[in-house]
């Protein structure tokens, strides 16, 4: 799996061999990152990846300017392969993992504000319902930033009714859900 964009393009992240890991493909990030550029700034933008498996979207956002990643990933194996990840680019001064799962992490009181969230969890898991909510409502977001969701078309009736919305762009068979 290749960085598609900015000044990481072309580097390689390891993914580790598990039925718990659903990776992006590069054709899809790309897109997506062709699509947020056009409407989310990242340069000096403290971002978050949640469900953060190998780590390629957070490291999307890092090679197109953001200044920090603060990565979350429950799993692990997962989480010794985003370490390893992270060490490989260099880039252990710009990130952060938090081992915990992303609904634990979405309740915490006490956290840092993000400008952007990016959130990729498995197609079937369903707790990115509450996630976004407690996100929203636990004020992880900046007044200006922005959360990003991506789920699969097999996803979109119950996405659509928990969401109360329906996804702002399609790309492939991935849905991209805004909130801000």
């Amino acid at each position: 799996m290749r960085i598609t964009g900015g000044r990481l393009k072309g580097r390689t992240l390891k993914v580790p061999k598990s039925d718990l890991i659903r990776p992006t493909t590069d054709r899809v990030r790309e897109s997506l990152f062709n699509y947020l550029n056009n409407i989310f700034e990242f340069e000096t933008a403290k971002v978050c990846d949640i469900y953060a498996g190998s780590g390629s979207l957070g490291f999307e956002c890092l090679s197109r300017g953001a200044s920090s990643i603060d990565f979350v990933e429950k799993n692990y194996v997962i989480y010794k392969n985003l370490v390893n990840n992270i060490d490989a680019m260099g880039e252990k001064e710009n990130c952060k993992i938090y081992k915990m799962p992303a609904l634990k992490f979405s309740s915490m009181k006490d956290h840092a504000q993000y400008d952007f969230i990016i959130a990729d969890p498995p197609f079937f898991k369903y707790d990115i319902h509450s996630v976004v909510k407690n996100l929203l409502e636990n004020k992880f977001i900046h007044s200006n930033g922005l959360i990003v969701v991506e789920r699969s078309i097999q996803t979109e009736e119950k996405d659509v009714d928990a969401f109360g919305k329906s996804p702002d762009k399609r790309i492939g068979d991935s849905l991209i859900y805004l909130f801000d």
